[in-house]
């Protein structure tokens, strides 16, 4: 029981975590975050380890491809406005 609440825990930060700092700080250049979408299907594609033969490796491993698809996919819907507007003469 407590791996699964482990798993959960670690997999809903991993998706958490990059929304909170998206919604925080807001998006970078637009090829970071494409760079990041990248590497997280890099990750997810590359033949496995011994690390992943692993309980933590496998935690380290979904957290990395969880955050980064997030990161990289959010990064690139959401952008700032805040600065590319004009100010509102009165």
């Amino acid at each position: 029981m407590i791996e699964l609440i482990l798993v959960g825990f670690v997999f809903v930060t991993a998706i958490a975590l990059p929304i909170l700092l998206l919604w925080r700080f807001g998006a970078a250049a637009w090829p970071w975050h494409a760079l990041a979408a990248i590497a997280a299907l890099a990750i997810g594609f590359s033949p496995g380890t011994a690390l992943l033969d692993s309980v933590p490796g496998t935690f380290l491993y979904g957290f990395a491809i969880g955050f980064l698809m997030v990161w990289g996919v959010g990064g690139l819907f959401v952008h700032r406005g805040g600065e590319k507007r004009a100010a509102n003469p009165a």
